[in-house]
C-alpha cells in the first residue's frame, strides 16, 4: 500500500514499497489532497501490477500516457513503468509509413501531404502527447484558411485521424484528439464528369499513336484504371478466341482475388487493341510499353505522367480538358453498362462494388430525363384514346331520346384529366322506376330460391 506525506512546506509525497520490497518516496509538489490521493490510488495500481507481474489495467494505462514527461520519469525511475522514448510528431509519422508494408506507394504519397501539413502546424519536434482536441479543431480551421479544396481538407484530416489512433493503439497517447473534428463528406458534383463515346472518338482520333488510342479505348470503353491496371495489361491476357481480357489491379491485389478479374472483350476494343498489336515491337509482353519504365521506379505509377499528356491531346481535340481525365472515362462506361447489364455484373467487370459504384462512378444523365418523360406520356396515352372515347355523343335510344351531353352520360359526369366518373353529381334516372325491380318481381325472384 502507498501512502501520502505532507511535508511542513505545503508539498506532498507519496511513499511506497517496490517489488524488490526497497521503500521509496515521488514528490509531487504542491497540489491539491484530491490530487494526490488519485495518484495514490494509480500508484498502487502500477505497484500491484509490478509485484504479481501482470498488466495494468487501461484505465490506469491511458492515465501513464497522459502524464508530463517529467512525472513519468519519476514513476519510471522508481521502476513503476517502462522508462518513456519522447515521441515525437514527424518522428512517429516516419517511423509508421515506413514500416507499412501493406500499402502502395501512391498511398504513402497521400499520408506524405497529411504529414507536411502536421509539420507545418504543431512543428516536427512537437510531443505527440502534448496535442489537444482543442488544437486539433484549430489545425482543420487552419487548413480551410488556406484555401485548400473541400475534399483536400476532409483528406488531410482523415491522414491525422488516423496516424493518432495508431498512437493510442500503441499507448503513446491516451485519447485521438481527432475524434472530436468532424469531418463531413464533400462530393463535389462539378467535377464528375460524363464523357460520350462520341467525344471519346473524336479525342482518338488525335491520339498521336495506337499505344494511346489503345491507353484511351481501355479506359472509356473496358473501364480499366489508368495509369495502373493500363499499363499492366498482358498480350497473353487477352483470350481473342474467348472474347475476354484478365486484368490485373495492383490497387486491389491484396484482396482475395489477387488483384485479378475477367472483363468481355467489348466490340469498341477489337479495333483500338488490335491496332497495338500490329504496332507492338516484337516479343512485347504488355499491351501499353513506353511508359513501363516510369511506372515501375520507386514511387510507382504517378512518374508515368500520362494524365499532362492527355490534357494536350484533349486540347488539340478542341475539347476543354475535363476533371480527373482517365477516372471521368472510367465512370463514363460503368454508367453505359449499367443501363445494359445489373449493377453487381458491372462492379465485378469494373472492380469496384455496388456502393462504390453508386457513390463515385455512377452519373445521371440528361437522357434519362427525356426517357422518364417519354416513359410518362406513353404511360398517359391510353387515358388520352380513353377520354376522346368517352368525349364522343352516344347515339340516340329509339330515335325518341336526345343525344347525351358530351359532359354527362347516363347521369355520370366525365372528368377529362382523370378519366374516372363522379356518380354523385347527378341523379341516375332509370325510366322513372329507380333500379329496383317492382315489388311483385322480387317476390318471384325469392320465390324460386331453395329453402
Amino acid at each position: 500500500m502507498a501512502s501520502i506525506s505532507r511535508d511542513p512546506n505545503g508539498t506532498k509525497r507519496i511513499f511506497f514499497h517496490t517489488p524488490a520490497g526497497k521503500r521509496k518516496a515521488i514528490r509531487l509538489g504542491k497540489v491539491s489532497v484530491k490530487t494526490a490521493e488519485t495518484i495514490k490510488t494509480r500508484v498502487e495500481r502500477l505497484t500491484t501490477a509490478a509485484i504479481t507481474n501482470d498488466p495494468i489495467d487501461n484505465e490506469t494505462a491511458r492515465w501513464v500516457a497522459g502524464l508530463e514527461d517529467s512525472f513519468a520519469k519519476k514513476l519510471s525511475g522508481a521502476g513503476l513503468i517502462p522508462e518513456r522514448n519522447r515521441v515525437t510528431l514527424s518522428g512517429f509519422i516516419s517511423d509508421y509509413t515506413e514500416k507499412r508494408r501493406d500499402v502502395k506507394p501512391a498511398t504513402k504519397t497521400v499520408w506524405q501531404q497529411g504529414e507536411q501539413s502536421l509539420v507545418e502546424y504543431f512543428g516536427a519536434d512537437r510531443p505527440v502527447t502534448k496535442i489537444t482536441t482543442a488544437e486539433a479543431e484549430d489545425f482543420k480551421q487552419w487548413l480551410i484558411g488556406k484555401g485548400l479544396a473541400k475534399y483536400t481538407v476532409r483528406k488531410r484530416l482523415q491522414v491525422a485521424k488516423m496516424f493518432f489512433t495508431a498512437m493510442v493503439q500503441r499507448d503513446m497517447i491516451p485519447k485521438n484528439p481527432f475524434n472530436g473534428v468532424q469531418v463531413a463528406a464533400v462530393v463535389d458534383e462539378s467535377r464528375n464528369v460524363f464523357v460520350s463515346s462520341e467525344d471519346t472518338k473524336q479525342v482518338m482520333q488525335w491520339c498521336p499513336d495506337a499505344e494511346w488510342r489503345a491507353i484511351v479505348a481501355l479506359c472509356r470503353y473496358g473501364g480499366l484504371r489508368c495509369p495502373s491496371e493500363v499499363l499492366s495489361l498482358r498480350w497473353d491476357g487477352i483470350n481473342w478466341a474467348a472474347n475476354k481480357i484478365t486484368i490485373i489491379s495492383p490497387k486491389t491485389a491484396h484482396h482475395p482475388d489477387g488483384g485479378q478479374r475477367v472483363i468481355p472483350l467489348f466490340p469498341e476494343l477489337v479495333q483500338p487493341l488490335t491496332d497495338a498489336w500490329e504496332a507492338a515491337p516484337d516479343g512485347a509482353v504488355y499491351v501499353i510499353t513506353r511508359h513501363r519504365s516510369q511506372a515501375e521506379s520507386p514511387n510507382g505509377w504517378k512518374n508515368s505522367n500520362l494524365r499532362t499528356r492527355f490534357y494536350k491531346i484533349i486540347k488539340r481535340a478542341g475539347f476543354k480538358p475535363w476533371p480527373k481525365p482517365f477516372h471521368a472515362l472510367r465512370a463514363s462506361r460503368e454508367t453505359e453498362l449499367v443501363e445494359r447489364f445489373p449493377v453487381q455484373v458491372v462492379a465485378a467487370w469494373l472492380g469496384n462494388s455496388p456502393k462504390v459504384a453508386l457513390k463515385h462512378y455512377l452519373r445521371v444523365l440528361p437522357e434519362h430525363y427525356e426517357k422518364a418523360t417519354q416513359a410518362g406520356a406513353e404511360l398517359c396515352a391510353p387515358n388520352a384514346r380513353l377520354a376522346q372515347n368517352c368525349a364522343q355523343k352516344v347515339p340516340a335510344k329509339n330515335g325518341k331520346v336526345s343525344q347525351a351531353s358530351p359532359e354527362v352520360l347516363g347521369g355520370q359526369r366525365f372528368c377529362a384529366n382523370t378519366c374516372e366518373t363522379s356518380r354523385d353529381l347527378a341523379t341516375p334516372q332509370a325510366d322513372g322506376e329507380g333500379f329496383e325491380p317492382p315489388d311483385d318481381l322480387r317476390r318471384q325472384q325469392f320465390s324460386r330460391l331453395p329453402p
